[in-house]
């Protein structure tokens, strides 16, 4: 048996929610439907429970919501009614819980909710843009073309994501490999050479200035490392805690567009982004004031969502797009300009596709210019740091050989 949160009303129009045990959520349907409650939702509290609160198996990937969507908007199309579209894309889910979000909103649908008041019950997997998006498709009867646009709108953020983290794989990879053969050395190695250095003066060991500061850094590592794992570890964290207060992230957001390369990086992404997002709403029927609000909550950065916000102040007062945007110092002057032509020549959508889709290329280009950049600056830091550390312990060893001719 299963227990079922359920929200709905009585034939006199009260709220009624509760919960109730069934074998399965039509089961739980029909007990509603005989006690006259009309359901508008009915979740099963075991599925929210145990894995949410594990964080397991309860994810949700883009490309598995890229596909639902395709799949639907060629169901559509084909002249499949919406209910056997969401049965047949619920059965054949290979992600379960996915599956039963499918089939919870197959059910909210027949019980006659929209499908876009169906989605909206699950934010954690359609956010705002989807949801509107299929509500503009609702209303205008182009559900099957939305879905479309929506599915290239998903692709096209997913492959955008994916050079972001590309770029920053590389570096991290070798940060990360640089840190281990470092700790190893001057918590394992250098150990070795200090003593063997002291056994071979007879405990009056004179060392060079550079070997008795790597062996004076590796006491010290190899008697706090605890600490420095802790400390690193305390950082991280506090970074992380000052990152989710609104001011820390409006602090870091800026500093991240700062960044020497990776900056640019960022910039190129967010107005790619950007622009994609709202061509995408607008083109959908979507009116602008609102496509500017979606558009700021999934920018993902404060600062370019402060720009979007102050654009749309700008069009609520009458004003145009381009200007508060070309005010913030976050979109390029090229973007401003083309904006402003679209917005003169009334194909905005139109323009804001064109600038996805160069700053599409423009962040393949910098990505590929960012990896070739970094990787032989790595290999300089690497081979400098093990460097020095190999020479310091040499030195000695060439002194006593000296001393020994």
């Amino acid at each position: 048996m299963a227990t079922f949160t359920y929200v709905g009303k009585t034939r006199q129009g009260a709220v009624k929610k509760g919960d109730l045990t069934a074998k399965t959520r039509e089961e739980a349907a029909e007990q509603l439907r005989r006690q006259n409650v009309i359901v508008s939702s009915l979740l099963e509290k075991a599925h929210e429970g145990i894995l949410q609160r594990l964080n397991l198996g309860g994810g949700v990937s883009d490309k598995e919501i890229a596909v639902f969507t395709r799949q639907f908007a060629t169901m559509i199309n084909a002249g499949l009614p919406l209910v056997q579209c969401l049965e047949i894309l619920s059965t054949q889910s290979e992600n379960k819980i996915f599956g039963k979000t499918i089939g919870e909103i197959k059910f909210d649908v027949e019980s006659g909710s929209t499908f876009a008041d169906a989605l909206k019950r699950h934010p954690k997997i359609f956010d705002e843009l989807y949801v509107n998006l299929v509500h503009a498709g609702e209303v205008g009867g182009l559900l099957d073309t939305i879905l479309g646009r929506l599915a290239k709108h998903i692709e096209k953020a997913m492959k955008l994501k994916s050079q972001i983290k590309g770029a920053m794989v590389y570096p991290a990879a070798i940060m990360g490999v640089a840190v281990i053969v470092i700790t190893v050395l001057m918590i394992f190695v250098i150990p070795i050479f200090a003593r063997m250095f002291l056994e071979m003066s007879g405990g009056k060991a004179s060392l060079p200035g550079a070997t008795q500061l790597v062996i004076d850094m590796s006491n010290f590592m190899k008697d706090n490392i605890l600490y420095l794992l802790m400390g690193a570890a305390a950082l991280v964290y506090g970074i992380k805690q000052y990152y989710r207060t609104p001011k820390g992230r409006l602090v870091m957001d800026r500093l991240f567009l700062r960044l020497p390369v990776m900056g640019d990086v960022i910039r190129k992404a967010a107005v790619a982004k950007f622009t994609r997002t709202l061509g995408t709403l607008i083109t959908s029927g979507v009116p602008i004031l609102d496509g500017l609000t979606i558009t700021s909550k999934t920018a993902g950065n404060k600062v370019v969502e402060g720009a979007i916000l102050m654009a749309r102040q700008s069009i609520s007062e009458g004003k145009t797009v381009a200007e508060p945007l070309a005010k913030s110092g976050v979109f390029p002057n090229m973007v401003t300009h083309m904006i402003s032509v679209g917005e003169a020549t009334g194909a905005l959508d139109a323009m804001l596709g064109k600038i996805a889709d160069f700053y599409d290329d423009e962040v393949d280009a910098a990505v590929a210019a960012l990896t070739a950049l970094l990787e032989p600056m790595m290999m300089v830091f690497l081979g400098t740091i093990i460097g020095f550390i190999v020479i310091a312990m040499y030195l000695p060893i060439f002194k006593m050989a000296a001393a020994i001719e």
